[in-house]
């Protein structure tokens, strides 16, 4: 069948509407304030043979990960009508514990094996471990909480009660996760729901035939934008920090090879997998190294599984970026992931200076924190990301105060935030003059400041502490970022990755990275 172009958009439309409407049932009808205010969650559609074919305006480290995780779960399953299997398992294709996959095949009348599958993956303020929100400086993966490999939630239609009660007597907060859990089934169901009526009203071939041809076009898009590029080798390389366990820099290296309209990413010479929560899997790898390259095409294109077929990613096993049980991985999918986006940017600087930013905040800011909620007489965990400074272009000033890059998360709202937690929001603003100076300015992060009404176990995860991210052809680095508790009078510095606790009426402070800067000051 010969594509129509005026077809092909319209169900390109489609199918994103399908994902976009499943995340809003998500969101609707989930629990925690991580999904419902900070969207912390990703939904998408694919073919029967698993390959993305539409996804939804959600969170880029999850999107390119998940694809993983349904293929893991059509190996596990041979899927009948009304079964969704779940998963967190990073060793079989999840990111992190927090983040739990729903998997679902959606059955035409008529045949025995799945027309589509839907999927999503959202993350669970707390699934338990060593500490609360399960973001813990761990040093094995059996530290940050439970870990499910792939396995039926529900059955025909009808939940296993059995099995999500075991799941709900390992976490803290088990009343809030079985309503994030239910509200993924549901917005599995309302996907499967459009999707059938997409093949009511245009039938099987037809839709059958526009998403391969959306795959096909992604892949020319991006073969396109790579044709563009100088052919040759580009290298580059960056750290984190440390592991938050050994404090020495974390090293990520690449080398980028353009050759016609393919590229070769290796990330040979990377650290081995660490001691720490650094690590990151293969899935993450690729998801941050295919969200590079379609930033490289300006228009808007359909994000399919053609996107990546020009693309070979090499991650050596048992590396940084590809690490192998019983490794610990709760940093690997938020903080690693960012910099295996600022080292791939970095190389291709150096084949397209004119399309690439200096480096953005190139960290998550993550803070987890729960305890016992004495005036409301209950447990409680909450998680969240901070926003940071984008890096500046050729073109213009980096953005400030934004989540950049593999995170694409929310803010919790003052008023949210201070209804349903036992804290008060000191302090919200711009972190003026942090961007690195340049032709082009890095944009300003965030100073956040937490007070605690109640006593608190509090984690921190996040990176650029040392050393701000880097700025491109004279530009100047953006200013690293801070953590400070002040406890009565007295002010202390908080490393970059802790666990501390907290008492009534101390302060937190978190002061974001700004972005680098683009070009020689003036």
């Amino acid at each position: 069948m010969k594509s129509d172009p005026i077809e092909l958009e319209l169900f390109r439309h489609l199918l994103v509407s399908i994902a976009e409407e499943m995340g809003a049932v998500l969101r609707k009808t989930s629990y925690s304030a991580n999904i419902k205010e900070r969207r912390d969650y990703s939904c998408a559609v694919y073919d029967a043979g698993g390959e993305t074919v539409a996804m939804g305006d959600h969170m880029p480290v999850h999107l390119g990960a998940m694809p993983l995780s349904v293929q893991h779960a059509m190996q596990a399953f041979r899927f009948q009508p009304g079964d969704v299997a779940i998963l967190n398992d990073p060793f079989r294709g999840g990111t992190h514990l927090p983040d739990i996959t729903a998997v679902s095949g959606v059955f035409v009348k008529g045949n025995s094996q799945p027309a589509f599958y839907v999927a999503n993956r959202a993350h669970h303020a707390d699934v338990g471990g060593m500490s609360p929100g399960s973001m813990p400086l761990a040093r094995e993966i059996y530290q940050e909480g439970i870990r499910i490999p792939p396995i039926l939630l529900v059955r025909g239609g009808q939940f296993d009660r059995e099995l999500l009660d075991l799941i709900l007597a390992n976490v803290r907060t088990p009343v809030e996760r079985e309503g994030d859990l239910l509200a993924q089934c549901m917005a599995i169901k309302r996907g499967e729901q459009r999707l059938l009526e997409l093949v009511a009203k245009y039938g099987m071939p037809t839709v059958r035939h526009n998403m391969t041809a959306l795959k096909n076009y992604s892949e020319r898009m991006i073969r396109s934008a790579i044709r563009r590029l100088p052919p040759g080798q580009y290298r580059f390389e960056d750290s984190l920090d440390n592991d938050g366990i050994v404090n020495r820099p974390v090293k990520i290296a690449v080398t980028v090879t353009i050759h016609g309209d393919a590229a070769t990413i290796d990330f040979t010479g990377s650290d081995p997998q660490v001691e720490g929560s650094v690590n990151a899997n293969y899935a993450v790898a690729v998801s941050a190294t295919a969200y590079v390259f379609r930033c490289l095409v300006r228009e808007d294109i359909p994000y399919t599984a053609g996107a990546t077929r020009p693309l070979k990613i090499i991650a050596p096993i048992g590396t940084v970026v590809n690490a192998q049980a019983p490794a610990a991985m709760a940093a690997g999918n938020v903080e690693t992931s960012q910099r295996i986006t600022d080292v791939v940017l970095g190389a291709l600087s150096k084949a397209a200076p004119e399309l690439i930013p200096a480096a953005s905040s190139g960290t998550m800011n993550n803070i987890t924190f729960g305890g016992r909620d004495r005036i409301r007489g209950r447990q409680f965990a909450y998680y969240e990301t901070i926003a940071g400074g984008m890096g500046a272009s050729a073109v213009s000033d980096g953005p400030s105060a934004t989540h950049t890059h593999m995170t694409n998360s929310w803010n919790t709202p003052v008023e949210a935030f201070e209804h349903q937690y036992p804290l008060r929001i000191r302090g919200y603003r711009i972190r003026s003059g942090s961007g690195g100076r340049g032709k082009h300015t890095g944009g300003d992060g965030i100073v956040r400041e937490f007070e605690f009404l109640t006593s608190a176990d509090v984690t921190i995860l996040a990176d650029r502490r040392l050393r701000g991210p880097y700025g491109l052809f004279g530009g100047d680095s953006g200013a690293p970022g801070k953590n400070l508790l002040t406890r009565g009078k007295r002010t202390t510095s908080i490393p970059g990755k802790a666990r501390f606790e907290v008492q009534p009426g101390d302060v937190l402070r978190i002061e974001s990275p700004g972005g680098g800067g683009y070009g020689k000051p003036d």
